[in-house]
């Protein structure tokens, strides 16, 4: 997953969720942060950052935040975008016979439906979540960095959809090099460590997929 265009700045502030000031060839931009998690241990003022321009006349901010250095000095891909974008291609390298995103499923839409083996004896259907990585402490990922009721519905999908024999996969994108596993940050979020861990019970795959992070790019290894 890669960006057309890339431009460092310097981080400010961040006066809403949606948005945040930086500092950008010597004058102050506001730009849209591409996260609306809290990113408290990442975005501190005199940091790192790196913007996108969409190129989209009609947008408000010209800009987009997608990456930052954490103190630690690793890069973090902040785009809650990436992670999907990154499976899909990741995805298209593999074995399936079909892939198709956004799939409808109850009362949700599931990040991805997979086939393998269509129209066979042998044949089977997966759903996928993805979720993206982008809080770490000591070496291990957490998730979410927020409350997410909208993700303890999709585990809940994940949970019936086994039942209905379909293969499940909560799948962890972690968008900084070094990690290679998630905990459910309870702190946070006690439900959705809850429903995680009924998940596992329920048989749905928990699979962690670590990345190489550049300013302009976010890969799954």
């Amino acid at each position: 997953m890669k960006y057309e265009n890339i431009s460092r700045a310097t981080f400010l502030a961040r006066p809403n969720r949606f948005l945040a000031e930086v500092e950008l060839d010597g004058h102050k931009e506001t730009v849209h942060v591409k996260n609306t998690g809290r990113c408290k241990e990442l975005l501190i003022p005199g940091c790192e950052v790196w913007l996108t321009a969409p190129g989209n006349p009609n947008r408000k901010t010209k800009y987009d935040l997608v990456a930052v250095r954490k103190d630690t000095g690793v890069l973090f891909n902040i785009d809650s975008n990436a992670p999907n974008q990154a499976m899909k291609e990741w995805l298209a390298g593999q074995d399936y016979s079909r892939v198709v995103p956004e799939f409808k499923y109850g009362n949700s839409r599931i990040d991805f439906y997979m086939e393998r083996n269509s129209g066979e004896a042998n044949s089977q259907r997966f759903l996928m979540e993805v979720k993206g990585c982008t809080l770490e402490r000591d070496g291990i990922g957490y998730f979410p960095d927020a409350p997410t009721e909208r993700g303890v519905k999709h585990i809940r999908e994940l949970i019936r959809a086994r039942q209905e024999e379909y293969e499940t996969i909560l799948a962890f994108v972690i968008q900084m090099d070094g990690v290679i596993r998630v905990c459910p940050n309870t702190d946070t979020h006690p439900e959705f460590g809850t429903a995680m861990e009924e998940a596992e019970a329920a048989g749905v795959q928990i699979q962690f997929f670590p990345c190489h992070v550049e300013p302009d790019e976010l890969v799954i290894l």
